[in-house]
């Protein structure tokens, strides 16, 4: 297979790899280092302060979520698509992880590029726009994802990935319910802690509190985290998330929108860790029923769950990791769209 010279455009809120909580950057970290390892010459915009064995072109100093002398984000993301501008006659292909920001830019240069989209997409004002902009190829991240934007350039669909060693698995009982996310209304969390209290089970929180969030979390959550079996151990580390996955009994997913992807689902799987969550968004592609966990649709259903989550295999949890959501396969996965990009942009043909 001949090597191919690709750009990774990330996001610049958190670096790459994020030193704590970051989805988008974690998985464009993973998709670069296995890129590399496969042999091709990649270059990395993103934030200063991100590590990588590929060529790292800065598009700040350092991520801007915790800068706080950073005023205006924005300037920084346009900062960084000229410097893509200057460089991209030496790529083959560009792949963009920033949305639809590059959007004007790239019906212009006429980029062979793709976007991979992390976010939601069932927000009415992007159907206008996905129309006006429908020759734009994307990469959705679960089909079900695609579903408010069916008509969109869709050129294929690739689950995340992680390193196969990233993490390793823990085969015994856990001591107690895990939560790992973002303190957030659409992540459920009050869901969580009143799963946990119904099945008398200790629950550990390890998630971040946006600004975005800090009115629910002060209004709704602070006042449950004082219950006994409530423990908030705040944001941790990637290299923290192996204990906190593989200790715990199951990973409690009570989502309340449509997630896209929940990468925290599948850390758990590598963990051995299996997953009890609710039927919404990704979530039945991604888990099992009855093997790597439990699908459910209300908290009773949930506790249920909890109740018998023992009657799942761990080593099956691994297995489905292993057999699904690596970075080598992510990484082969999108190596095929980049040449299907190409080879399309060679005969200047619409995508579909």
């Amino acid at each position: 297979m001949t090597a191919l010279k690709i750009a990774q455009v990330a996001p610049l809120f958190e670096s790459v790899p994020p030193k704590l909580y970051g989805g988008t950057e974690r998985v464009v970290s993973y998709l670069t280092e296995e890129l590399v390892k496969l042999g091709h010459e990649v270059t990395l915009f993103a934030s200063g302060d991100s590590e990588t064995k590929a060529r790292l072109v800065a598009g700040c100093d350092r991520s801007l979520r915790l800068n706080t002398d950073c005023q205006d984000q924005l300037v920084h993301h346009i900062g960084m698509l000229q410097k893509v501008l200057d460089e991209s006659d030496r790529f083959d292909v560009v792949h963009f992880h920033i949305d639809y920001l590059h959007f004007p830019l790239s019906r212009l240069m006429r980029l062979p590029q793709l976007t991979t989209l992390h976010g939601r997409l069932d927000i009415p004002d992007l159907v206008p726009f996905y129309k006006m902009f429908g020759d734009m190829p994307v990469v959705s991240i679960s089909h079900r994802q695609r579903q408010p934007l069916p008509d969109a350039n869709w050129v294929g669909n690739v689950y995340h990935g992680l390193p196969q060693d990233l993490f390793k698995p823990c085969y015994e009982d856990g001591k107690y319910l895990a939560f790992l996310g973002r303190m957030s209304a659409e992540k459920g969390v009050d869901e969580a802690i009143q799963i946990a209290i119904k099945s008398d089970l200790p629950l550990k929180i390890a998630a971040k509190v946006d600004k975005a969030d800090k009115e629910y979390f002060e209004g709704k959550l602070r006042k449950l985290l004082d219950h006994p079996l409530v423990e908030y151990v705040g944001e941790i580390s990637e290299k923290e998330k192996n204990d906190f996955l593989g200790n715990a009994i199951a990973l409690i997913f009570p989502i309340n929108w449509i997630e896209p992807f929940g990468l925290v689902m599948v850390e758990a799987l590598a963990c051995g860790l299996p997953v009890v969550a609710y039927r919404r968004g990704s979530v039945p592609e991604l888990i099992d029923h009855g093997s790597s966990g439990f699908i459910v649709d209300n908290q009773d259903a949930a506790v249920n769950a909890v109740q018998n989550i023992r009657v799942l295999d761990r080593r099956e949890c691994r297995m489905a990791f292993d057999r699904r959501f690596t970075s080598t396969r992510m990484a082969m996965e999108y190596l095929g769209v980049y040449r299907k990009v190409l080879e399309l942009d060679k005969y200047d043909v619409k995508i579909l």
